[in-house]
């Protein structure tokens, strides 16, 4: 299997506690990993020459981003007696692909609840909102404010707060969530990128998940990632563009829609 990213050790039963961090293992380099403008300007054509639209596009992440999770964390492997998931969304993109993620975590047999403390006035992600609140999945009104609340709750935290387009300092309330899900215990599963991390450089005092999903290919700052699953989704990027960007892509395997890289 090829290794895109850096990768620990796995052992135990799938969705188990983390380990110590820092442990890093296999190979780090990636064959395609293109910088913080590269990734946007890929976006930026797939909207305008390729005419995708951006709720196309999510709603292909965010299956992507729950069918992962699926993979690396089945239902059944939870030790809690229901699959509680915390889906956590910051105010872009990368927050609509967690809201995408919660309503086809619910559809997968998981609990999903959801924290979105900045919401765009838009009606892309006003519908997002609305189409997992006639699902049921609760949406909290504060953020628990102990690490050792999330882990009594929840089985999973998927980390969806900011993407590749991340730049400078990390405002409230956002910094204050990240200091918290830096000290659970449960497992991170980060969409796209890790929040709060440098897109090209990591960030190796911050958030250190245990599971990153890629998105159209994996950025630099994977190269950082220590965690036990890597996986890339967002199978729709088209050919002509994988060359002229040379991301040198993996094949998926038959229909699916995302690849375990680590």
């Amino acid at each position: 299997m090829p290794k895109w990213g850096g990768g620990g050790a796995r052992g135990g039963p799938k969705g188990a506690r983390r380990g110590p961090r820092g442990a890093r293992g296999g190979p780090t380099g990636a064959r395609c990993a293109p910088r913080q403008e590269e990734a946007q300007a890929i976006d930026q054509e797939l909207f305008t020459e390729y005419k995708f639209s951006v709720d196309q596009l999510m709603e292909l992440a965010g299956l992507s981003c729950a069918t992962a999770i699926a993979k690396a964390y089945p239902p059944g492997s939870f030790t809690k007696s229901l699959p509680a998931v915390l889906v956590v969304c910051g105010p872009g993109n990368n927050g609509g692909d967690g809201l995408v993620c919660a309503r086809h975590l619910k559809m997968f047999g998981y609990e999903p609840t959801v924290y979105y403390p900045k919401r765009p006035n838009k009606p892309l992600f006003e519908g997002l909102t609305t189409q997992c609140q006639k699902m049921d999945i609760p949406f909290l009104s504060e953020f628990p404010a102990e690490a050792a609340l999330i882990d009594e709750l929840y089985g999973l935290v998927v980390d969806a707060i900011f993407g590749f387009s991340f730049t400078g300092a990390v405002r409230e309330p956002f910094g204050s969530i990240l200091n918290t899900l830096e000290r659970v215990t449960v497992p991170v599963a980060s969409i796209d990128i890790p929040s709060g991390w440098d897109v090209e450089k990591g960030k190796a005092d911050g958030l250190q998940p245990d599971m990153l999903i890629s998105l159209t290919a994996p950025k630099k700052a994977a190269r950082h990632f220590a965690g036990r699953y890597h996986f890339l989704g967002g199978r729709f990027v088209p050919t002509a563009l994988q060359k002229k960007y040379s991301l040198n892509l993996p094949p998926y395997p038959g229909t699916d829609c995302v690849l375990q890289l680590s």
